[in-house]
């Protein structure tokens, strides 16, 4: 127990390393601040151009596949000590002590996590997620609806009650920090996804549900 314990510590807390944030501030101003306030890779490519994101995603995923990685090679007896690193270093995303615990959304962290876990899910599941986004033309869902699905693919492949258990832990954060997401929807004032090449008529969709509301 106080290996995983400890690796959750360490997880957080690489969890907490936010590019996004960093790079913003070197930049000069807070990336939460700016587009949809979030301090995440998506923001990122808003506020401060496509290869940034670009990087900055590249970073989060990297950031979590290296923590459960790591731990997978010095632990490989305690498969849980892995799973609880992966999830909170989606916790330290989220949550970062030194931001007053405002940080992402936690996305490309779940993907380090299943990277970790098998290349070929990965691969498979971003797959998923793109048609998904594609057919709902809403990015947010994606990443809820492949936080449950990894925890039930783990939980029905490896036969793995706790570590079903854990990973819907990460899920429910995930969904959590995307509740404000889907009010949007409800109300018809989240961008859809077609915005990156409809950008004048989502804008004007957008603002005329924000006025008639």
């Amino acid at each position: 127990m106080k290996w995983v314990l400890a690796c959750g510590v360490i997880g957080y807390l690489v969890g907490t390393i936010n590019p996004s944030y960093l790079i913003a501030k070197i930049k000069g101003f807070d990336i939460r601040g700016r587009g949809s306030g979030n301090a995440g890779g998506s923001n990122a490519l808003i506020t401060m151009g496509n290869k940034i994101g670009a990087i900055c995603m590249i970073l989060d995923i990297f950031k979590s596949y290296l923590v459960v990685t790591a731990i997978m090679y010095f632990l490989p007896e305690n498969k849980h000590a892995a799973i609880v690193a992966g999830v909170m270093c989606i916790v330290g995303h989220m949550f970062p002590f030194y931001m007053g615990f405002k940080g992402g959304k936690g996305f490309a962290c779940l993907g380090g996590l299943i990277l970790a876990y098998s290349s070929k899910l990965f691969v498979i599941m971003l797959a998923a997620v793109f048609l998904l986004v594609l057919i709902t033309d809403y990015i947010c869902i994606g990443p809820m609806a492949a936080s449950v699905a990894f925890a039930a693919i783990y939980g029905i492949y490896e036969k793995d009650v706790m570590g079903f258990a854990i990973l819907m832990v990460g899920a429910l954060l995930i969904i959590y920090k995307h509740i404000e997401n889907i009010k949007r929807i409800k109300e018809g004032r989240e961008v859809h996804f077609s915005f990156l090449w409809r950008k004048d008529e989502e804008t004007q969709r957008v603002q005329k549900n924000m006025e008639d509301k």
